[in-house]
């Protein structure tokens, strides 16, 4: 038998971990294991190299991905997706795993649903993939999110300034949410909760008159108004609280760096259990983790459901910045 991995979309701490899961384990079962560089776009050209245990070697410890990633528009047509199942057939690869987010699980589906016996792992610092409570690389960018906060706060009192601290997540507001609770922000704005900003000028006033002596803000980069929209009307508003505001955007420093304990753990169980699926013959699946435990969830479940934030975390936001 022959499996193949590939990576896809935005790259997080832990895919390194994971792809290195997949060979070893592969490999344990007497099945050959191939590399699918540079995601779609590399299924599409073709390009597949053999995977030997020595070849993941050194690489637990890494972010980003060693197989590279890209965005292929071609693999989002009908001739793409046919095409790129040719590729595989040509290649007598009998199974596939795909690692990565939402847009890359949406392909994953879309092969399924052609008949391509195809595996997902979850994988995505926006934690915005259902069939899993934590995806890979979630924990690395919370802490580099809260450790920037951490940071910034310092400065912040320093100086009685009010900093807007922009992180990742696209339209999902779970990054921004537990960073926020996790580094005491006085505000924190997600594209979940409708917010106006004389709301916002109202929670800064009261963080002044308390005497503090400085707030932050932690603001999700898809929500209605991010770190630039923020220092734009508070410059011109007339109600200033007294502060002086600063905008920091963390942007893809969270990706990038170097995936947690957590991260590595997660990324070679989810990994590892992928592929026991594959020898069972249990395809179209998104493999995760909730409450602990390893989970199949069906891949046409996970792209087409919204995974929704736990509204007590929002309550419980909201009574701390009090």
């Amino acid at each position: 038998m022959r499996i193949a991995v590939l990576t896809s979309g935005g790259d997080a701490p832990g895919m390194n971990a994971a792809i290195r899961s997949v060979v070893r384990t592969s490999i344990s079962h007497n099945w050959e294991a191939l590399g699918i560089m540079r995601g779609y776009e590399g299924l599409l050209e073709g390009s597949i190299v053999p995977f030997g245990a020595r070849d993941v070697g050194g690489i637990i410890g890494a972010g980003g991905t060693m197989l590279g990633s890209s965005r292929s528009q071609e693999f989002t047509t009908e001739a793409g997706q046919k095409h790129a199942i040719q590729v595989l057939q040509n290649n007598k690869i009998d199974a596939l795993i795909v690692i990565g987010g939402n847009g890359t699980q949406k392909g994953s589906y879309a092969l399924s649903e052609k008949g391509y016996p195809v595996i997902g792992i979850a994988s995505t610092i926006d934690n915005d993939l259902y069939g899993s409570d934590q995806t890979i690389g979630v924990d690395t960018a919370l802490n580099i999110a809260v450790e920037a906060i951490d940071s910034i706060k310092i400065t912040a009192s320093s100086h009685h300034r009010v900093f807007a601290i922009e992180v990742m997540g696209r339209d999902c507001g779970y990054l921004a949410l537990m960073a926020g609770i996790a580094g005491g922000a006085e505000v924190i704005i997600i594209p979940e909760i409708d917010i106006n900003l004389e709301d916002i000028a109202a929670e800064l006033h009261q963080a002044y008159e308390k005497g503090k002596p400085h707030a932050i803000i932690v603001v999700a980069e898809g929500a209605k108004f991010n770190a630039a929209a923020l220092a734009e009307y508070f410059t011109d508003d007339k109600q200033w609280p007294g502060f002086e505001l600063r905008t920091t955007v963390l942007g893809y420093v969270q990706r990038g760096a170097t995936p947690t304990v957590y991260d590595r753990l997660l990324a070679t169980q989810l990994g590892a259990a992928a592929v026991d699926f594959a020898v069972k013959k249990d395809f179209g699946i998104l493999v995760g983790m909730i409450n602990n435990k390893i989970t199949a969830t069906p891949l046409e479940v996970a792209a087409t459901t919204k995974k929704r934030l736990d509204k007590n975390l929002i309550e419980l936001a909201e009574i701390l910045a009090k």
